[in-house]
C-alpha cells in the first residue's frame, strides 16, 4: 500500500464525528509511517504524531526549533500510510494568529485531519520540563479563532 484509501476530507470528518460522540478515544503516537500502518492494524480509532518525536527525529530537543514545513512534511508521510485520522502537535502553530492560520490549511493540505496547539510564548518548552509560560488570554483566544476560522 502506498497510500491510505480514505480521503483527508473523510478523515477530517471521522475525527469530528469522534469529538462530538463524547466518548474516549485512543491515539496512540507514531513515528513513522510503519508505526502508523502497525496502530490501525491493531484496531486503535486514530494516530497521533508527538511533536517530541518529531523534534528528535531532526536530532532536535523539543523546546520549538521544528518548522511548520518539517512538522506538515513529516506529519503527512505518517498520515498517509492510515485510514485512520491523524492528529498531530502543532506546537505554538508557529507564530501569531495569522501563521496559525496558515498553519492550519499547510497540515490539512499534508492530510492531517486535526491538530492541537499549545498556549506557549514562544519559542516554547517541551511539555514535560518545568518553566513554561503560557500567553495571556486574548492571544490564546486569537490563535484558536485563527485555527477555527482556517479549517476547512
Amino acid at each position: 500500500m502506498l497510500y491510505s484509501k480514505t480521503t483527508p476530507e473523510q478523515k477530517r470528518i471521522a475525527l469530528r464525528d469522534m469529538l462530538a460522540s463524547g466518548t474516549i478515544q485512543q491515539f496512540p503516537g507514531a513515528f513513522s509511517p510503519l508505526s502508523a500502518r502497525l496502530i490501525e492494524e491493531k484496531g486503535f480509532a486514530g494516530v497521533y504524531v508527538s511533536g517530541a518525536v518529531l523534534a528528535n527525529d531532526l536530532g532536535l530537543p523539543d523546546i520549538g526549533l521544528t518548522t511548520l514545513t518539517e512538522v506538515a512534511t513529516r506529519a503527512g508521510q505518517i498520515a498517509r500510510m492510515t485510514d485512520l485520522p491523524t492528529l498531530v502537535d502543532a506546537d505554538t502553530g508557529f507564530g501569531e494568529p495569522m501563521n496559525v492560520a496558515r498553519s492550519i490549511q499547510e497540515l490539512e493540505n499534508a492530510g492531517l485531519a486535526g491538530c492541537h496547539i499549545e498556549d506557549q510564548f514562544n519559542p516554547k518548552r517541551c511539555g514535560h520540563l518545568d518553566g513554561k509560560n503560557v500567553v495571556d488570554l486574548d492571544t490564546a483566544t486569537k490563535r484558536i479563532r485563527a485555527a477555527a476560522d482556517a479549517r476547512r
